[in-house]
């Protein structure tokens, strides 16, 4: 770089070198700043959440309804994929690599969810619940808004599987047989293992959502949030806003799967996600982050 210097004014060459010394610590201080790969600190993590939290009690029901709506439809894209590949494949491959399969079609509803930042119930059970724990929000407020992220999930669900189940027979990418089985692997337990399940499936999405937040790059999020999800396909948890689209459509199009099954299954995978995401993600992350 070419400094020119004024051998006329030395106050102005004085000057002139404090800029050029002052902009060149400044390139220096922004070169040696942190990389966007570097994992956010404890507290900051915890902050954010809670004023991503605030944020949404901020939001007017009518938003947060259509929001919770728009998630509801989004993440059945899961379903679709999941009954096209098992209609696909269910008579070529073996069941552990159809599960297998499965699984990795799990994310993709999450996927459009998360990034897209529509509600997800699963994800407010932690991230709402921490403006209360901070003292900002009353109980009452978090009910309200648990009640229509929740409701909005489930009417956008109900509207996707019935245009599934009709797109699907219509087409034929998408055999009978493939709704029937996936509402029969998440009904074929008992309640208290629904119970347990779901509550392994909240804690791994209120993990989801802190570790979503620890991650500085859109790429990074993709790769948490498939882990995670396709985690817990693998697994066969059971998540209480995508399983419900998955025994509801079963219930549509098959007369082995009653109401009962579903709101037995509704139930206890809706107490067990929202316990599994409120006391061991929420309360246990504030708690080690305050009391330190």
């Amino acid at each position: 770089m070419e400094i020119v210097l004024s051998s006329s004014s030395p106050i102005k060459n004085r000057q002139l070198l404090k800029n050029i010394l002052k902009n060149f610590s400044k390139k220096e201080a922004k070169d040696e700043s942190p990389k966007s790969d570097r994992p956010k600190e404890v507290n900051q993590i915890l902050d954010e959440q809670i004023n991503t939290g605030l944020k949404e009690f901020d939001r007017s029901n009518g938003a947060l309804f259509i929001s919770a709506l728009t998630a509801g439809l989004e993440v059945g894209f899961s379903v679709l994929l999941m009954g096209t590949i098992f209609t696909l494949f269910h008579s070529t491959v073996s069941p552990e690599a159809l599960k297998m399969y499965l699984a990795f079609c799990y994310p993709i509803g999450f996927i459009f969810v998360i990034i897209g930042r529509s509600e997800l119930f699963t994800e407010h059970t932690a991230l709402a619940i921490l403006p209360v724990l901070n003292g900002s929000v009353l109980i009452k407020h978090l009910l309200i808004l648990w009640g229509l992220v929740y409701s909005g999930n489930l009417i956008g669900g109900y509207l996707f599987g019935l245009l599934l189940s009709k797109i699907g027979a219509a087409t034929g990418i998408i055999e009978t047989a493939a709704f029937s089985h996936l509402a029969n692997e998440l009904i074929s337990h008992e309640w208290d293992t629904i119970l347990l399940s779901a509550l392994l499936a909240g804690w791994m999405m209120g993990l989801l959502g802190w570790l979503v937040t620890s991650s500085q790059e859109t790429i990074s999020r993709i790769i948490v949030i498939i882990l995670v999800t396709a985690i817990i396909g693998a697994a066969g948890l059971h998540h209480c806003i995508i399983g419900s689209i998955e025994v509801f459509s079963g219930m549509i199009t098959s007369d082995e799967i009653t109401l009962q099954d579903y709101l037995r299954f509704q139930f206890w995978a809706t107490i067990g996600n929202t316990v599994g995401g409120s006391v061991f993600v929420a309360v246990l992350k504030f708690s080690n982050v305050r009391l330190r």
